[in-house]
């Protein structure tokens, strides 16, 4: 499982990013625009919304609750500030996809009782796509996170984010993740489409 989040970029652009995202063959877009407005980021929807849509592939944006509303998108991630995710899950309804970002086992676990559907735990290591950059958990950080996690019974999901370049994905998968997030590895690289299918093969 891969999830492709946007950033802007001078070299690439954002609908050309998802569409090179798509083409290498992930099917899970996070369209992230910290600094747009909302009428900004739901316009870069309606954009990519066809495209996403043509090939099956999942479209969250990042903390806009409104905008998911707005364009009928499959959900929302939520970082640690943004909207309390049980009212997210009372506007968006049953079947919307809802991720909330975390950082250590007691912020999983004090999300695992609400109605979520993953966890984006990170950073990795350092990155530049992410402003507030919380403590960089390592290779290890995510083994005792994971273990501490399941061990309390808590089954869900976790993707991994945060600096992860694709040299890094198998150890991470051996860790326990359950997916994987990237966002400069693809956009900076020579051949993003190629990069994508490198990922997930």
């Amino acid at each position: 499982m891969l999830q492709f989040i946007t950033h802007p970029s001078a070299k690439i652009s954002i609908p050309e990013q998802v569409r090179l995202a798509i083409e290498g063959g992930c099917r899970w877009i996070q369209l992230r625009m910290k600094d747009a407005t909302d009428a900004q980021v739901a316009a870069m929807a309606e954009e990519i919304i066809p495209l996403c849509r043509e090939t099956g592939t999942i479209l969250v944006i990042d903390d806009r609750v409104e905008v998911v509303m707005q364009t009928k998108v499959h959900g929302v991630h939520l970082g640690k500030n943004d909207m309390d995710p049980a009212k997210a899950r009372e506007y968006l309804g049953p079947h919307a996809i809802i991720g909330c970002t975390a950082n250590t086992a007691a912020d999983i676990l004090a999300l695992a009782p609400l109605d979520i559907d993953y966890i984006g735990l990170g950073p990795f290591r350092f990155t530049e796509t992410k402003k507030n950059l919380s403590p960089v958990l390592g290779l290890e950080g995510y083994r005792k996170i994971i273990d501490e996690v399941r061990a309390a019974g808590c089954q869900l999901p976790i993707v991994a984010i945060g600096g992860i370049e694709p040299a890094d994905v198998p150890a991470l998968l051996d860790a326990g993740v359950n997916g994987i997030a990237i966002s400069g590895a693809i956009i900076n690289s020579p051949d993003p489409a190629a990069t994508v299918a490198s990922i997930l093969s």
